[in-house]
C-alpha cells in the first residue's frame, strides 16, 4: 500500500509504529508540527519526499515487538505511561543536563559563546517544564481520569470550574509550543548536536544528552497533542449528550 504524501504526519506515526524513527533520523517535526501534511513537512525540514517514503517502506518490513495501541488503551494507562515514563525522563534528564551545561560553558564558554545561548534557553525551558508537569499532574491529569471514570458509568458530570476541558488542554498545548520552539533553537545552534573538533568528552555528552532529550520530548508532545487531549475532549462531548439527556424532562 503506498503512503499518501497529503496526509498528516502525525497519522503516519499512529500508523507507522517505526515512522517516528524515521521522523527523528530525517529531521521531520511530528509532534508540535504534527498536523502538515508529509510533503510540506519533508520541505521544512529539507529533505527530499521520495527518501522519507523509502525509508517509511522499509519500515513496514522489519520485525517489530508489540507496540501498545495508545488510541485504544484506557486513559488512566495512557496517563500513567506518560507519567512514569515522559515525565519522569524529564525531571531526571533536566538535574544532569543542567549539570553538564555548568562544566562545559565553564571549560568552552568562551571559545564557544553559543553554548551560553543554549544554556540560557535550557534554563527557561527547565523552569516553564517544571511547573507544566506539576498543572498536568494536579490539575489536568485527575480531572480527564474523572472524566473517564464518570463516562464508563454513565453517570454525568457537572462542567468544571474552567468550563470544557479544552480550555486546559489549549494551554498545555501552548506550552509545549514553546518548549518545541527552545528545543529547535537548541538544535539550530548546535548545528544538529554536532560537537566541534575540538569538544571534550563532556561536551560530547552534553550534546547526546540534550538529542536524547529532544527525542523524548517528541514522543511525549506527540502522545499528549494528538492523542491523549483528543481523545479526552470526546469524552467530555459524550458527558455533554449524557447531561442532556438527562435534563430532558
Amino acid at each position: 500500500m503506498s503512503i499518501d504524501v497529503s496526509k498528516p504526519v502525525k497519522d503516519l506515526v499512529a500508523e507507522l509504529p517505526n515512522a517516528a524513527r524515521v521522523f527523528e533520523q530525517m529531521g521531520i517535526d511530528y509532534c508540535c508540527g504534527g498536523a502538515k501534511p508529509l510533503e510540506e513537512a519533508c520541505r521544512a525540514a529539507n529533505v527530499g519526499v521520495g527518501e522519507v517514503l523509502q525509508a517509511l517502506e522499509e519500515t513496514r518490513a522489519e520485525s517489530q515487538e508489540s507496540v501498545e495501541d495508545w488510541g485504544q488503551a484506557p486513559l488512566a494507562e495512557l496517563i500513567e505511561h506518560i507519567v512514569q515514563k515522559h515525565h519522569a525522563y524529564c525531571r531526571r534528564e533536566q538535574d544532569l543536563v543542567t549539570h553538564l551545561f555548568h562544566k562545559v560553558v565553564q571549560a568552552h564558554g568562551a571559545k564557544h559563546p553559543e553554548l551560553r545561548h543554549m544554556q540560557s534557553l535550557f534554563d527557561q525551558m527547565q523552569k516553564d517544564l517544571l511547573m507544566h508537569l506539576v498543572k498536568e499532574e494536579n490539575t489536568l491529569f485527575p480531572m480527564i481520569l474523572e472524566m473517564e471514570r464518570a463516562a464508563s458509568r454513565k453517570q454525568p458530570l457537572p462542567r468544571p470550574p474552567f468550563g470544557t476541558i479544552r480550555n486546559p488542554i489549549s494551554m498545555m498545548v501552548r506550552e509545549h509550543e514553546d518548549s518545541g520552539a527552545e528545543l529547535n533553537e537548541m538544535k539550530q545552534l548546535s548545528h544538529g548536536y554536532e560537537p566541534p573538533e575540538d569538544a571534550c568528552n563532556t561536551l560530547r555528552n552534553l550534546f547526546q544528552t540534550l538529542k536524547a532529550f529532544e527525542e523524548d520530548m517528541h514522543q511525549h508532545i506527540y502522545l499528549e497533542n494528538y492523542i491523549l487531549f483528543p481523545r479526552a475532549v470526546e469524552v467530555e462531548r459524550r458527558l455533554d449528550a449524557l447531561r442532556e439527556d438527562v435534563s430532558r424532562p
